[in-house]
């Protein structure tokens, strides 16, 4: 019983393959259905569950060969320099359909006493032919991309180059053209401080918060510059302009509070509500534990301190001098000294508490300091406005 079930399982799944490979072939996706029927005969190709697979394969090839070869002639007909790409990627489709298919031949049909028919071309010319007419139309359209002074320009040029130097390695000199579409591409910013507020911004936390080789902010089309550089023409300007900075007083809130237990103190005798002494059933007397209450007052403290800092970065057009973008930036930092002294039993404290009472009394930071450690997160925050926010939409 088992076994018949695994082949009902077996051919029901060999059915729907052969189906969905049938309505592939039958809609024109022939790619689709080749790859079903290659899939499914590399194994056991020789089985006579197979034979269907070999007959959508045979007619799949057939028409998907007769559909390029149309589509190849009309293309080359038509002219137009920008059909190149597509004859050439058809013709290499021609040739991979094929190798895709040699391994498993020969195919045998058992009805008919025949093998498959798959007639095979050489496209090794018209491969080379239509990729070299290819390779000057790439190479000549973006030279003249690049005699243009658009960045947008140069980046399809760069897309072009790329895609020639993939399909025709050292093809000329498009390495170094690709270089210089890389750099006429590129948006140069500058990115810089400005202090509106009445405080000194921390030499540390401006080199810290623009230190954006660390922060990995360039992208491929994007380079940020901190320091402004004399041989660069800036695209645009990121201003992170300080609004305002508030540093609350040193401050040492106090608080007192008992804390009771009772804790275990030996044994006693256990007694009834006479008085009288319990005993077990051999006569010895039953012991029971003894609790007693201890207490501590305790008195903690804590030192508070915190500091904000509030921004706006602005993203700035460098030519025209246009505000193109403002964004909030705030950040706040709190230092918290908590420590504890008690009088009475420290047993009486939770265990958890133990660790305040080992805290001393340390010196606060100073108003440097404070601005200064908001800088990790500003830095994260600055980070994930620039990463977020294009220089160009």
């Amino acid at each position: 019983m088992k076994k018949i079930t695994i082949l009902f399982l077996v051919f029901a799944l060999a059915s729907c393959g052969v189906k969905q490979t049938t309505n592939m072939l039958t809609s024109g996706d022939y790619d689709g259905a080749i790859d079903n029927a290659v899939n499914s005969l590399r194994s056991n190709k020789d089985k006579k569950g197979k034979q269907d697979y070999i007959y959508l394969l045979e007619e799949a090839f057939a028409k998907a060969k007769e559909r390029d070869l149309r589509d190849v002639q009309f293309l080359a007909k038509d002219a137009n320099p920008r059909n190149l790409e597509r004859i050439y990627t058809t013709y290499v489709q021609l040739n991979n359909r094929q190798e895709k298919i040699r391994p498993l031949l020969p195919l045998r049909l058992m009805k008919e006493n025949r093998n498959a028919i798959f007639p095979f071309d050489d496209y090794t010319d018209q491969i080379v032919s239509s990729k070299n007419a290819l390779s000057k139309y790439l190479y000549d359209n973006a030279k003249a991309l690049l005699l243009t002074k658009d960045k947008m320009t140069s980046r399809r040029a760069y897309d072009d180059l790329l895609y020639l130097d993939q399909i025709n390695p050292g093809f000329k000199d498009v390495r170094k053209l690709m270089d210089e579409a890389q750099l006429k591409g590129t948006d140069f910013v500058n990115v810089y401080m400005r202090n509106e507020t009445n405080m000194v911004i921390p030499i540390r936390l401006q080199n810290d918060l623009l230190d954006f080789s660390t922060n990995g902010l360039n992208d491929k089309w994007t380079v940020y510059h901190s320091n402004k550089q004399k041989s660069v023409n800036y695209d645009f300007e990121i201003v992170v302009n300080f609004r305002q900075i508030n540093i609350s007083p040193e401050q040492v809130k106090e608080k007192q509070f008992i804390k009771e237990k009772q804790i275990k103190d030996g044994v006693k005798n256990l007694t009834d509500s006479r008085g009288n002494v319990v005993k077990d059933s051999l006569g010895n007397v039953i012991k029971v534990d003894k609790f007693k209450t201890i207490k501590v007052d305790i008195y903690e403290f804590t030192q508070f301190k915190a500091a904000q800092v509030t921004a706006k970065v602005d993203y700035i057009d460098y030519k025209s001098g246009q505000l193109l973008q403002t964004f909030p930036l705030t950040s706040e930092f709190i230092f918290e000294n908590i420590y504890s002294t008690y009088r009475g039993d420290r047993r009486a404290a939770d265990d958890s508490y133990y660790t305040y009472f080992n805290q001393k009394a340390v010196p606060f930071p100073s108003n440097e300091q404070m601005i200064y450690d908001t800088g990790e997160d500003l830095k994260v925050k600055l980070k994930n406005i620039i990463s977020r926010n294009s220089i160009r939409r």
